[in-house]
């Protein structure tokens, strides 16, 4: 049985990432079981594996820390649910691209919940919805924004870090940064689309789909 903890309030990140730790290699070591933490954090940037030093664009706006997770910067915040997902692939197949696949397949399925559709794309990480209530891109394509991140890490075959969705942050936080390095695209949110979703609606569509992501 995976293990689901909800955090009220806003988590420190370095607290995250020590409770990570621990319970990674506890996991690892037989000691304890699998774990999916929901959480807020405080404004703050990430730099992932693949981080460019050029894509921090106002690195004295929020704390910037390194995530040591795969991708690269990404901002977490108040209206923003991070999901930390300690799970051991040493049983659920010890294949890397299957575990992200699944973890897109996940965050695709909750947000059908609200009716949106969520999409991936090549060459780009997280989960995408298009936006034709919106100008086109300059080439006249149809707009497209990013409405949830995704980076993980593996020690031993069990993952860490995990997802984020967005479902009513400041947008205009991103600003300090290249999200994942994407220029041409932008960042929305649940609220931005319109529907009036909560934190707590969010949660239950990803409790109700995950089983079925990795079963």
């Amino acid at each position: 049985m995976v293990e689901w903890i909800t955090s009220p309030g806003l988590v420190p990140y370095e607290e995250a990432l020590a409770f990570m730790e621990t319970r990674v290699a506890a996991i690892a070591e037989g000691q304890a079981g699998e774990c999916i933490w929901l959480l807020e954090h405080p404004p703050l940037y990430t730099a992932g594996t693949s981080a460019r030093p050029e894509d921090l664009t106002d690195p004295d706006r929020f704390p910037v820390y390194e995530a040591r997770r795969g991708g690269q910067y990404t901002y977490h915040g108040p209206g923003q649910r991070v999901a930390y997902v300690m799970l051991d692939l040493n049983r659920r197949g010890k294949d890397v691209r299957r575990f992200v696949e699944r973890l897109e397949h996940w965050v695709i399925a909750a947000l059908a919940e609200f009716n949106v559709r969520g999409e991936i794309r090549p060459g780009r990480v997280g989960v995408w919805v298009t936006r034709p209530d919106r100008a086109p891109n300059p080439d006249g394509s149809v707009r497209e924004d990013k409405i949830a991140a995704i980076g993980v890490r593996l020690r031993k075959w069990v993952s860490f870090h995990g997802i984020s969705v967005n479902v009513e942050p400041d947008l205009s936080h991103f600003d300090g940064i290249v999200p994942c390095g994407i220029r041409d695209h932008g960042v929305t949110s649940l609220v931005d689309l319109g529907l009036p979703v909560t934190m707590e609606d969010l949660d239950l569509a990803l409790k109700t789909c995950f089983e079925r992501s990795f079963s």
